[in-house]
């Protein structure tokens, strides 16, 4: 690549995070449903056009938000697991860690809410969109990672038969209960349980179902 198409590459790709910078910004301000394009336009101080060069409708911009979500859940999972001592134990502290990533940034959180929500359409995938599934797939390593330690040193059963498809599982459970806890906390502790005894309780069935 010449001197030339490196600076306009790094142009386009500044101006591409800035725009998602201004996506942000207003998606913590105002919630996505309220966002439009015309508002990331004039907050990123480029015209509505420009945007569209860079991204088709709110929808592929969406999967750019995703991605940067994404990416901040996999940097979280990963320091989780710094220090555990065993394989098990990353794999509680990755519970955790998306538990604290869903209160700490909820608009990053409903992000990946609307990706899982998302069914793919069949044929070629966007480019946008193909990123933002890679990044997913980045997390659910890690994920798969921490089971497979787990594994070989004892502390998770061997004969979970598919490492991948149990991180999905665990990632399906683990998100299913923090949208659990979000939207029927009163409705739980009317039943005579606190909010955190649920989750607590949540996270020992799941891990019990790992241990040998």
């Amino acid at each position: 690549m010449s001197y030339i198409s490196e600076r306009r590459q790094e142009e386009r790709d500044r101006r591409r995070a800035e725009i998602v910078d201004a996506a942000e910004a207003l998606y913590a301000e105002i919630g996505w449903e309220a966002v439009t394009m015309d508002q990331v336009a004039r907050r990123a101080r480029l015209s509505r056009a420009l945007l569209y060069v860079y991204f088709r409708d709110k929808g592929d911009l969406h999967f750019a938000l995703a991605e940067r979500s994404l990416e901040e859940l996999r940097r979280r999972f990963v320091a989780a697991r710094v220090g555990r001592a065993l394989g098990i134990d990353e794999v509680e502290a990755i519970g955790r860690a998306y538990l604290a990533f869903s209160r700490e940034m909820p608009h990053h959180f409903d992000a990946v809410s609307r990706i899982e929500a998302h069914q793919m359409e069949a044929g070629d995938t966007p480019s946008n969109e193909g990123a933002c599934m890679e990044a997913g797939e980045r997390v659910q390593g890690v994920i798969v990672e921490s089971l497979n330690r787990g594994i070989a040193d004892g502390s998770i059963r061997a004969d979970i038969d598919n490492p991948t498809v149990t991180a999905l599982t665990l990632w399906a459970f683990t998100h299913g209960m923090i949208q659990i806890a979000a939207t029927k906390g009163p409705h739980i502790e009317h039943g005579g349980a606190s909010l955190q005894a649920f989750i607590e309780h949540s996270f020992a069935l799941a891990l019990r179902t790992l241990r040998p």
